[in-house]
C-alpha cells in the first residue's frame, strides 16, 4: 500500500516536471510567484496572509496543470481543428485566466498596501 502511494506522489512529480519542463506559462506564473515572494519577505505579513498567498500560488499553478493535461488529451484524442476541440482548450484556457487574474487581485489586496506605505512615506 505504502509503496502504491510513492508510486503515486512518482506520476504526480513526473507531471510538474512535464508542466514546467514544456510549458512556459507554467514557468512564468512559478516565476511570478517567486518574485512575489521574495518582495513579500521584506514586508511584516502574518501567517494567514501568507497562507493565502501560497494557497494562491498553488491554484494558479494546479489550474497550468490541469490544463496542460486537457491540452494534451484534446491534442490525442482530436489531433485536426476541431470546434469541440477549440471549446474545450478556450474554457481551460479560461480557467487559467480568472485564476491568474484573482491572484493578481489578491497580491495586490496582501503586499499592496505595505508596499505604500514603505514608498509614501
Amino acid at each position: 500500500m505504502l509503496a502504491k502511494f510513492i508510486r503515486s506522489l512518482g506520476y504526480a512529480w513526473s507531471g510538474i516536471r512535464f508542466g514546467i519542463r514544456t510549458q512556459r506559462h507554467v514557468r512564468f506564473h512559478l516565476l511570478a510567484a517567486s518574485v512575489v515572494s521574495i518582495l513579500a519577505s521584506f514586508l511584516s505579513l502574518t501567517r494567514m496572509e501568507w497562507a493565502v498567498l501560497l494557497l494562491t500560488f498553488a491554484l494558479v499553478i494546479a489550474a497550468e496543470l490541469i490544463n496542460t493535461a486537457i491540452e494534451q488529451a484534446v491534442d490525442l484524442a482530436s489531433p485536426g481543428q476541431h470546434p469541440v476541440a477549440k471549446a474545450a482548450k478556450d474554457a481551460a484556457a479560461g480557467a487559467v485566466l480568472v485564476t491568474a487574474v484573482t491572484a493578481v487581485i489578491i497580491g495586490l489586496l496582501i503586499i499592496g498596501p505595505p508596499l505604500w506605505h514603505i514608498f509614501m512615506k
